[in-house]
């Protein structure tokens, strides 16, 4: 029996928390034991109201977007960009003026969240109608496909060799939305991250039709199709004892329902479906406790708000996660979520050993 595909998540996915020195480069550098060059950098201010800032390695540090907002791509240094991904993190770009504040002003505190592709190298994909150029991590599950639309329906190669369950899709060149696809909802159903609204149902999104293991499938929605325009998108497949995307029903008591993962979680994103709510993002080792559970400090990613203290309580336990808190954005009663959780480590790696209980 297969307990898990990865002993050891931190060769593909660390978060890491640091401050700001208003710096011309700040090198930040990963806690864990193993080098990890990151390819996707997802930043977030903790303490103030600054921008979500998400970079990846296939568009380059110079080019940010934004998971609260539908803006374009930025390539002319409005957000604040990254200098380089290094072999065990990140360089910041000079955080003095305001244009950089979202990554390094002086004094701020930040969390990033750090994913691992293919190390910057990509590869064209002409398994769809359309040829995407792919970065691929088949061991992890995540892959980085850039594509341009045509603006009918159409096929795109994801490079997972499985079945993604979750895809993230941004339209780079037009003020459209970030649009969710989840197995749990299946192709007739979307999410946009960058609001709080309820699922959506459009043919025109993603043509009513799931993933499979080469190709996901786009409809004539500009969001994910827009004819000439670019498009990005990061692709997720579940990987045993690594990663998890499902979903779950809240009990409305601040006793809230266990979600059984496999691992004791290092990240976790969760959104609300059949109702207006945020995406809240819990982070382990941010708490009032020092740490501890319960995690009590989310962030949400379709908000610039810093930490909202004492809310969306959660505890990330040896093998999943409990709710603590009856809020209905987080926990209703009867309400329906789905979430994305990356572990820190496996209940039981690979040689049948258990992880340490929490």
């Amino acid at each position: 029996m297969a307990y898990t595909t990865i002993d050891n998540p931190e060769l593909y996915f660390q978060n890491k928390a640091y401050t700001g020195d208003g710096s011309s480069n700040q090198a930040i550098t990963f806690d864990g034991s193993e080098n990890m060059k990151p390819d996707w950098v997802w930043i977030k201010t903790r303490g103030a109201a600054h921008q979500h800032t998400l970079i990846d390695s296939t568009r380059g540090v110079n080019k940010a977007l934004l998971s609260e907002s539908n803006s374009t791509e930025d390539t002319d240094d409005q957000y604040g960009w990254l200098s380089s991904f290094n072999t065990n993190g990140f360089t910041t770009q000079d955080g003095s003026a305001s244009d950089h504040w979202n990554v390094n002003k002086s004094g701020n505190t930040y969390i990033s969240w750090n994913w691992v592709a293919n190390g910057g190298t990509t590869s064209s994909d002409s398994n769809g109608s359309i040829t995407s150029t792919v970065q691929a991590n088949t061991t992890a599950g995540f892959s980085i496909v850039s594509y341009t639309g045509t603006g009918s329906n159409a096929t795109v190669g994801h490079g997972l060799g499985s079945t993604p369950k979750i895809l993230i899709v941004k339209n780079r060149d037009a003020a459209q939305n970030w649009l969710v696809y989840s197995s749990v909802l299946t192709g007739t159903s979307y999410l946009r991250l960058n609001l709080t609204n309820a699922k959506g149902t459009s043919s025109a999104v993603w043509n009513n039709t799931d993933p499979t293991s080469s190709v996901f499938t786009v409809g004539t929605d500009g969001a994910v199709n827009a004819s000439s325009q670019n498009l990005i998108a990061y692709c997720f497949a579940e990987k045993k004892g690594y990663s998890k995307f499902g979903s779950y029903t809240g009990n409305g008591s601040s006793d809230g329902v266990y979600i059984h993962l496999g691992f004791s979680p290092s990240f976790i994103i969760a959104k609300r479906t059949d109702s207006s709510a945020n995406w809240y993002m819990m982070t382990r080792k941010i708490s009032d406790s020092g740490g501890g559970n319960p995690l009590d400090r989310p962030l949400f990613a379709n908000d610039s708000q810093a930490e909202n203290d004492g809310d969306n309580n959660v505890d990330f336990l040896s093998n999943g996660f409990k709710l603590r808190d009856s809020g209905s954005a987080q926990n209703g009663s009867g309400a329906s979520y789905i979430y994305m959780a990356f572990a820190e480590s496996p209940f039981v790696n690979s040689n049948g050993v258990p992880n340490n209980a929490r």
